[in-house]
């Protein structure tokens, strides 16, 4: 079966912006432009002509949307579709709220022909990517907050397994990568939890970037 290019849709106000995306996306081979949309009501016209689009690259903050909830609704027109925020700045609060309808993929405008490709990639995947900047932004307005940070809480297998788990492995994957039964990693898991007093794997995540434990922001949720 010959390979079809991703399909993407522009939402941007910004006339160097759209052109510039436009240049490269026409570049490569794995992508196709099927419009861009000077409002709400062109964007959703485009996703009824094209069903098939993979990915949204738009700057919420230089558009018409009245509130988050028109980028829920134009996601919940076609479920698979894929939302990359391409802006110029934004605050903790906004990450916050791009999480609670589904976006987990913010770049900033300031990012190079490399990191945007390579977010194009993670965001059609369905791995959250962010800007080195906008890591930093978060963790540095997590910075005064009563977490625990101290990797000294864990033992050295526990690091270890942390980092493993932050990268994306299962349990089924660490035991088999660490020689160890699957209920031994997964008596391990359970410890780490508790210890750190988290409940999810991206609680876990933040905790590693904050602990220096890991540099790197590629994870599956």
């Amino acid at each position: 079966m010959p390979f079809k290019p991703h399909k993407i849709l522009i939402a941007d106000s910004q006339y160097l912006v759209t052109e510039s995306l436009s240049k490269l996306i026409h570049e490569s081979q794995d992508y196709l432009l099927v419009g861009i949309g000077d409002s709400l009501h062109e964007i959703k016209d485009h996703l009824k002509q094209n069903t098939d689009v993979k990915l949204l690259i738009t700057d919420y903050f230089l558009y018409d949307y009245s509130g988050f909830e028109d980028l829920a609704k134009i996601m919940a027109l076609q479920p698979a579709l894929k939302v990359l925020i391409l802006t110029n700045s934004l605050k903790p609060a906004d990450v916050n709220q791009f999480s609670k309808i589904g976006i987990r993929n913010i770049i900033l405008k300031t990012a190079d022909r490399e990191e945007i490709l390579i977010a194009f990639k993670h965001t059609i995947k369905g791995k959250k990517y962010y800007s080195d900047e906008i890591l930093d932004m978060l963790i540095d307005g997590n910075a005064n907050r009563d977490e625990v940070l101290a990797p000294a809480l864990l033992t050295s297998a526990e690091i270890e397994i942390t980092r493993l788990i932050a990268e994306g492995l299962t349990t089924k994957a660490i035991a088999v990568q660490k020689n160890k039964s699957f209920h031994t990693i997964m008596s391990h898991r359970k410890n780490i939890f508790r210890k750190l007093n988290i409940n999810s794997t991206s609680a876990l995540v933040k905790y590693a970037i904050k602990a220096g434990l890991i540099d790197n922001i590629e994870y599956y949720i």
